[in-house]
Parts: C-alpha cells; structure tokens; sequence
C-alpha cells in the first residue's frame, strides 16, 4: 500500500483529468490540425486566390 492516507477527492480529480485529456488527445488526433498546419492551409488558399483573380478576363481588358 501507500505510505499514508489517499485524500479520495483528489485521487478521483486526478483520474478525471487523465480521462479527459486522453479523450481530448484522440479527438485532436482524429479531428484536429495544429495552428501552424491551418495557417499554412490558410496561407495557401490565399495566394492560390490572389493568382486565379490575377487572371480575371474582363471586357474593359
């Protein structure tokens, strides 16, 4: 056993925590991208943008 007595309140936090950080991991996993991959993404739709306008055919041209 332990040295001492298990406060049980924090026993059952600490194990929530746990719980709910390896759900949070697996949703990240299965849904999320990291900030640098979204503005990244972000970056390149911008610029694939700014080339397709760049080539814009209009009457007045």
């Amino acid at each position: 056993m332990s040295d001492g007595p298990i406060n049980l309140n924090k026993a059952r936090k600490a194990r929530k925590r746990a719980d709910d950080k390896a759900l949070a991991d697996a949703n990240a996993a299965k849904h999320g991208r990291s900030k640098a991959e979204r503005v990244a993404e972000a970056a390149r739709t911008d610029r694939a943008r700014a080339l397709l306008d760049g080539h814009k055919f209009t009457e007045d041209e």
